[in-house]
């Protein structure tokens, strides 16, 4: 088949994305000849469709992966609408290396014979009608014409307008929400681009405002706030190089909003605007986070989340970095020690500049500082990697299973059994079974659960099958040990795919129908060939009416 002939969109993937039901009136639009593409490019089909009312639609992608959006009320409430079906369908029929001959084409040709003075006319009875393209040409025309007051004042309201939510938006809509301030963020940048910087930048920061504040109002599922919050911050540093406003004012701008913000849309500022602020704006910077740094008390052990720490701590690091000056760098990390992390990370960044003793004295204070608490498993990994490197094997030993006790893992049992050898295996083993007796929990896992993972990591699948047996098991964890063990115990795994495929089957729908079928072919390898066709024969017999079963069997 060549490019011409190939769809551009798989089927059986629309059929997916749209639901059965759909993709079946999709269909039907399709073969009733409701679709008019207007244009076909490589990465996007534009087409109307004729419904209820007249549809603009969007289908992108490719292949498997396709997506798209349609202004009809369907798209709004529920996704993926019967005419994106209809025309990705109808795109298809074109073939994947058509892209002339479509409405805009035609029309695209037809314009362009005809003069200046006729393209005027048409397009002004076209804004006449159309208060969109009013306001678009109008913008254009008061930055081309109008003087500084004039395009601030318009462009303030355009901006004001697009971000404005008038309630909740919610995720159908936000796509909308989102494409008007682009385009209020494009339309800033020409002004920047323009000759008139400062403009610009006083409407990026009104625009940055009212982004955030409409944030608030906005199922942001897909990260669209994040992405025009970037685009905005990139055109107010683009402004900021034109324009070349006071560096000591910059810089105390940019602090308070870098500091205050409720989001990262200055996040690293001093380092991003290092070119424009110049020796005198980051001194500035850095003076006003020393100063904000130094109101803050040390902090040692268990305290509340404090942006203003997290915040000022990355900006004093940017300087001290700069400055090459490690011991700096140090004391920074070493002012906010309110969590296990904190110390695991300047223990860490201790040990990265060659300060292994540090790094031990470091770590061994957060384990002592938190030892009430519930064991944090990296920085008591971390600490049992440094002691034994240091050559006390021992107390590692004792960190691991003082931790261990509290807190069992697989990820500390690892470690263990790398210091101890297979002697870890036996303690360990006892003091699961004792939690076990007890009924006390473990977090993220079942006690039994992590027993029967440790012995079948040891390859003892007799141990780990008894230990399923007495204890009980979560059926992921049944599931595992079976294909761990299929070569050494395949009477269990298959007992225990039946029981599964019973139950995938007996719940119903074609994804349980499906890992049903994928566990019987495993059984089919674990015994013959005769056992194999009387099970799949009794199970065609019981679930004969279930045909979407039946027919994955073959």
């Amino acid at each position: 088949m060549n490019a011409k002939d190939r769809p551009r969109f798989d089927v059986d993937a629309l059929q997916a994305v749209a639901g059965s039901k759909v993709f079946a009136r999709g269909e039907a639009y399709h073969r009733e000849g409701k679709v008019e593409i207007l244009a076909l490019e490589p990465g996007r089909v534009l087409a109307r469709v004729v419904g209820s009312e007249l549809y603009r639609t969007v289908v992108r992608g490719h292949g498997a992966h396709v997506d798209g959006e349609c202004n009809c009320p369907a798209f709004e409430d529920w996704g993926f609408c019967k005419h994106m079906v209809a025309v990705a369908l109808a795109a298809n029929e074109r073939g994947e290396g058509a892209q002339a001959g479509d409405a805009l084409t035609r029309i695209r040709n037809y314009l362009k014979a005809k003069n200046v003075d006729a393209l005027v006319e048409m397009l002004v009875d076209c804004a006449e009608r159309d208060p969109a393209l009013f306001d678009r040409l109008e913008l254009a025309t008061a930055m081309t014409d109008g003087d500084d007051k004039t395009v601030e004042a318009r462009l303030l309201a355009v901006i004001d307008s697009a971000t404005g939510t008038e309630g909740y938006v919610d995720y159908h809509e936000a796509g909308g929400w989102a494409g008007g301030v682009e385009e209020a963020l494009n339309a800033i940048r020409e002004v920047a681009r323009s000759g008139r910087a400062g403009i610009a930048l006083k409407l990026v920061e009104h625009a940055i405002d009212e982004i955030e504040e409409a944030a608030e109002s906005i199922d942001d599922s897909d990260g669209q706030c994040t992405t025009l919050l970037h685009q905005a911050s990139e055109i107010h540093l683009e402004a900021c190089r034109t324009a070349g406003p006071d560096p000591v004012g910059l810089a105390e701008e940019l602090f308070e909003r870098e500091l205050n913000g409720d989001f990262d849309t200055f996040s690293g500022a001093a380092a991003r605007y290092a070119d424009v602020l110049g020796e005198a704006g980051l001194a500035e910077y850095r003076r006003l986070a020393a100063d904000a740094w130094a109101a803050l008390p040390a902090r040692v052990g268990r305290s509340e989340y404090s942006g203003d720490y997290v915040r000022l701590k990355d900006i004093l690091d940017f300087f001290a970095d700069r400055d090459g000056d490690i011991a700096a760098r140090i004391d920074i990390r070493a002012k906010d020690l309110s969590t296990p992390r904190d110390y695991l990370a300047l223990a860490q960044f201790c040990l990265a500049h060659g300060r292994k003793e540090e790094a031990l004295r470091r770590v061994e204070e957060g384990l002592w500082v938190f030892e009430d608490e519930q064991p944090d498993e990296p920085l008591v990994g971390f600490a049992a990697e440094l002691l034994a490197e240091a050559g006390r094997k021992e107390e590692a030993e004792a960190q691991l299973w003082r931790a261990f006790e509290k807190s069992p893992s697989q990820g500390l049992y690892g470690q263990l059994r790398k210091l101890c050898g297979k002697e870890a295996l036996d303690r360990a083993v006892a003091q699961l079974e004792l939690r076990i007796k007890e009924g006390k929990p473990i977090r993220w896992t079942m006690p039994a659960d992590l027993l029967v993972s440790l012995l079948m990591g040891e390859e003892m699948f007799d141990a780990a099958w008894a230990a399923a047996r007495k204890y009980g098991v979560s059926l992921r964890q049944k599931e595992l040990l079976a294909r761990a063990s299929e070569a050494t115990h395949p009477v269990a795994a298959i007992e225990l795919y039946a029981e599964r495929v019973e139950e995938r089957v007996g719940s119903g729908g074609n994804p349980a129908y499906e890992e049903a079928a994928r566990l019987i072919a495993r059984m089919s390898g674990l015994r013959g060939e005769q056992e194999q066709a009387a099970y799949v024969a009794d199970l065609r017999e019981r679930h004969r009416r279930k045909r979407n079963f039946i027919k994955l069997l073959g």
